[in-house]
Formats: C-alpha cells, structure tokens, sequence
C-alpha cells in the first residue's frame, strides 16, 4: 500500500490531512517534533521531520509539505530527498507570495523563502501542486481574550478585508491533489466564501455566539503598543504585520474564489460555521 507523508502534522491545517487521509483508509506517515504527543487517529505512523531518517520517505506516493524551518537554507537538499523518493508533493506556501516574482523580489522574508522552496520544487520534476491559502479563520482567535473577557475587539484596520478560510477546506483541498489526478502543475488560490473587513468578522463571530460584539477602532500607534505588551505575540512580527495591513488597505480588497468547490465539490465553510464551532473559545471569562 502506498503512504502519504504529512508535514506539520499537529497544525491547523496539517492535522486536518492527517485525519482526512487516515479516515480514508490511507497509510499515513506524519511528522511531528514531538512525536510522543502528537495524538493522531490511531494507525497513523508519527516520525520527527528529518527526511534523512531511515524509512521516512519509504514507499511513500505523495507527500504534504509545509516548511518546516525559519529561512530556505535547506531547501535544496530537501527537495532534492523529495525529488528521490516520491512522485508527487501538495505544497503549501505562506508570506503573500507572489506568482511569477522570483524569490529575491518577493515582498518580505517568509514569501522570499517560500517563493524560493516552491521554485525548487517546480524544477524537480516531481509532480506538483501548490497551495496558496488566504487568512485561516483559526487566526481570529488572537481575539478570544478581548471576547471572553467582554463585548468589543480593540485593533487597528478595521477595515481591512480578508476572506478567511476554514482550514479543513484547505485540507480537503490538499487531499484531493494528494490522492487524485488532474492537479499536477496547478497553483490553487484558496479562500473562504465572503469578503469581510476585520470590524465585520468580530460581529459574524458575535452572531454565531450569540452574543453582540463590536469592533474598537485604536490609531496604529496604540495599536503597536497593545501587541508589543501581549507575551503570546512575537515582537519580531508587529511591525511587520502593522505594515502589511497598511498595504492592504490601499489595495483592492480581495475576491473569493470558487476554488474549494471546484476541486472538493463542496462549498468552502463559512466563518459563521467555524465560529460556531469553536464557541467555546469564546465563552465569558467566569465571573
């Protein structure tokens, strides 16, 4: 029996694949940097990401790549294992990479080294399809605290618009090219069903929780100062992140596309869905 390989098995998105492919009756080999607690579907094999290690890359058909380091420096040798061993790889790419910029143009450092990975993979002659998901709607749990602890999400941008994806859709997406045909050398652009500023995601996310909830504008002054006081978020990106809303600001807002239905045959998830869903995140601090 042939096996798939997933990477970043213990993600978002990575665990939706695994269980997606397990569920399926497939083999699956996942990687996770702590194998010991993975807590995957039972039957699933869980190795650490080394491609190097004995049996990791045996008998394996297609595999799930997300980049598992913080630069592109092993990227050469890594796809060249890939290129070796398996006839097909879904990859996953991030940082707002931009088709058909080469890596040294792309707009910041994560889409440099993504940019670079995808390039490497697409002269390998292996056979390929690249990911390219929007916003995950698990991103807008940066919230919970505010909306746990009351009624109103304090940001800047407000107006930006995203169009978040479910990130099981990305999965089915990604299991779809992994075991079927007809997906070699496409690049798919996912997202969810709607366009929604940030201010318009807060009150979806309110409505499927029953409660009212709004969105606080803050300058972006008060804004960098909020993230650079919370622990859980990393210094190095505030600015980064500040910056890239700015753009997208003054740019067209984006589209949803039909992606997600045209490969899985079902329409992609709402975010009122997955906020129901996942309501428990968001319940009241207690009293």
């Amino acid at each position: 029996m042939s096996t798939y390989l997933v990477f970043g098995a213990t993600g978002n998105v990575g665990r939706r694949v695994t269980e997606r492919l397990s569920w399926s009756g497939a083999a699956v080999r996942a990687t996770s940097r702590r194998p010991e607690s993975a807590r995957l579907p039972e039957g699933v094999e869980v190795v650490a990401p080394d491609l190097t290690a004995p049996g990791v890359l045996e008998d394996v058909e297609a595999v799930f790549l997300m980049w598992p380091f913080h630069s592109a420096e092993q990227a050469g040798p890594f796809v060249e294992a890939i290129k070796r061993n398996v006839r097909r790889v879904v990859f996953m790419t991030g940082g707002g990479v931009r088709p058909g910029l080469p890596p040294e143009e792309q707009p910041n450092p994560v889409a440099r080294w993504h940019a670079t990975v995808e390039h490497l993979i697409e002269q390998s002659g292996v056979e390929w399809t690249v990911l390219s998901p929007s916003t995950f709607m698990t991103n807008t749990l940066w919230w919970s605290d505010q909306i746990r602890a009351g009624d109103t999400v304090r940001g800047a941008y407000g107006s930006v618009t995203m169009t978040p994806i479910h990130e099981d859709d990305i999965a089915a997406v990604a299991v779809a090219a992994m075991t079927g045909s007809g997906h070699g050398g496409r690049r798919y652009d996912l997202t969810g069903p709607e366009a929604l500023t940030q201010a318009e995601q807060v009150r979806v996310i309110g409505e499927a929780i029953g409660r009212p909830l709004r969105w606080v504008e803050l300058s972006v002054a008060e804004e960098r100062e909020r993230l650079l006081a919370d622990p859980s978020f990393p210094d190095s990106f505030v600015d980064e992140l500040l910056a890239g809303y700015a753009k997208m600001t003054s740019a067209p807002p984006p589209a949803p596309t039909t992606t997600v239905e045209d490969v899985t045959g079902t329409p992609p998830a709402t975010l009122a869905a997955w906020a129901a869903e996942h309501a428990g995140a968001f319940e009241r601090f207690p009293a």
